[in-house]
């Protein structure tokens, strides 16, 4: 059984950072992509980031420069570290094994004063 879980998020000030945690379970974690993706209140749920077995990353350019997606495979885990948060990265953050239908429940990030 695949099981994604995610776990970090939090109610933030602009400017601060959090760090996302996804633990997998029932799939092949090095061998898998892993992904970042987010859905803010009446939008659609957009990718954030990705990160291959290899260490291969790419980003949405709203978030380049500002969050990093890492992975230890060890721990069957893949971070999203997310520093400079902005009020528009407010949402529900998900996390998927990439090629698959497999996704967490998903953790609240917000950020706010």
């Amino acid at each position: 059984q695949v099981q994604l879980v995610e776990s970090g998020g939090g109610l933030v000030q602009p400017g601060g950072s959090l760090r996302l945690s996804c633990v997998a379970s029932g799939i092949d974690f090095n061998r898998s992509g892993l992904g970042w993706y987010r859905q803010a209140p009446g939008k659609q749920r957009e990718f954030v980031a990705q990160i291959f077995g290899r260490g291969t990353t790419t980003y949405v350019n709203s978030v380049k420069g500002r969050f990093t997606i890492s992975r230890d495979n060890a721990k069957n885990t893949v971070y999203l570290q997310m520093n400079n948060l902005k009020p528009e990265d407010t949402a529900v953050y998900y996390c998927t094994q990439i090629y698959s239908n497999h996704w967490g429940q998903g953790t609240q990030v917000t950020v706010s004063s």
